[in-house]
């Protein structure tokens, strides 16, 4: 890692959408080059079909595989041979296929420790990641942090989806992110609760009592700082997010909906719990701007920052602990911070 710049491993997506347009402006830039190496699992024709009815002027070398990347330029990892109808801004079946093709061979060699950080461009076929059992999806944004228990789950589903240990499992994971991929040095994460006013001042919700509250004890026993169940309306309102480093939503529109309009657009998906470091644009396909040059790059270009940022943070962090000095001494426990963010009664209402 010390000796050559971190490879990047930069999935297609979807081939009818921005991908490769959001792409290969976030490399026109020569000194992105400067940051990292880019490998772009895809399709050589597919590319260069896109690159001549965009109109721009990005280079890239044709590689068979990973091992043959070369620094200072953009390589093009081959990822299937067989010929594609492109229609830009059109979904269909093929298109998505393709960039499963190339997600499944950037998996593969990551298995075989060929780069160092995968970006997804926009495709249905990411799900797949974050479908993990290890995984979960965070959204980054400059000052929030979220991440859910459940995710494409129907509303009438979420209380039977959600269980005591979904939430332990879930938070930990935030936690280990938070620590070791961001660098928090003592994470702080908050837990919404489920119903409305997590119930009321005298008979909490029946999910808060018997699982939300519970998970969190347990948390707190485990050395993780978690707090809540806080309802989520007056958690937003009253801008009680900003004393935390992540929140925890029981379901996606719980979060989703206050995240977009406090954060907008300027966010990067992380998924965490991964070997490598992935992460991928805010945006979709977005097939309504595809082939016509307005697709933005910025996503693009926050998604391999923040990559590249949490490959560098997970060797800071692993690098002292590969060599731990023995303990000397045994903490206190210090229960202030509990004290600190508890639930005041009068916003539970």
């Amino acid at each position: 890692m010390e000796e050559r710049k971190i490879r990047v491993a930069i999935t297609h997506g979807d081939t009818n959408g921005v991908g490769y347009e959001v792409i290969f402006k976030a490399f026109e830039d020569p000194m992105m080059l400067e940051l990292c190496t880019p490998i772009i699992y895809g399709s050589p024709k597919v590319a260069t079909y896109h690159r001549k009815a965009l109109g721009i002027e990005t280079q890239f070398s044709i590689i068979g595989n990973a091992a043959e990347a070369k620094d200072g330029r953009v390589n093009m990892l081959t990822t299937f041979e067989e010929e594609i109808k492109v229609e830009i801004g059109m979904p269909a079946p093929e298109a998505e296929t393709a960039a499963k093709k190339a997600l499944d061979r950037a998996l593969a060699d990551q298995a075989e420790g060929c780069y160092d950080v995968l970006v997804t461009a926009p495709a249905k076929a990411n799900d797949q990641l974050a479908q993990k059992p290890e995984a979960l999806s965070v959204l980054l944004g400059d000052n929030l942090a979220m991440a859910f228990v459940t995710k494409d789950v129907a509303i009438k589903d979420v209380s039977e989806a959600i269980t005591k240990q979904k939430i332990v499992d879930k938070a930990k994971t935030l936690h280990n992110c938070l620590k070791r991929d961001l660098r928090v040095s003592n994470p702080r994460i908050a837990v919404l609760a489920l119903n409305p006013h997590a119930g009321t001042e005298n008979q909490p919700g029946e999910e808060e009592q018997e699982m939300i509250a519970p998970a969190i004890e347990e948390l707190e026993q485990q050395g993780i700082q978690a707090f809540g169940p806080y309802a989520a309306d007056s958690f937003f309102g009253n801008g009680d997010y900003n004393r935390f480093d992540a929140v925890l939503a029981m379901y996606y529109d719980q979060g989703m909906a206050p995240f977009k309009a406090l954060v907008g657009d300027s966010y990067t998906v992380f998924t965490a719990g991964l070997p490598m470091a992935c992460t991928a644009p805010s945006h979709d396909a977005d097939f309504n701007h595809a082939g016509k040059g307005t697709a933005d790059a910025g996503s693009m270009l926050r998604a391999i920052y923040q990559a590249i940022d949490v490959c560098r943070n997970r060797l800071n962090y692993d690098l002292p602990l590969a060599n731990p000095l023995p303990k000397l001494y045994h903490e206190k426990r210090d229960d202030s911070e509990k004290v600190r963010f508890a639930v005041p009664k009068d916003k539970k209402q």
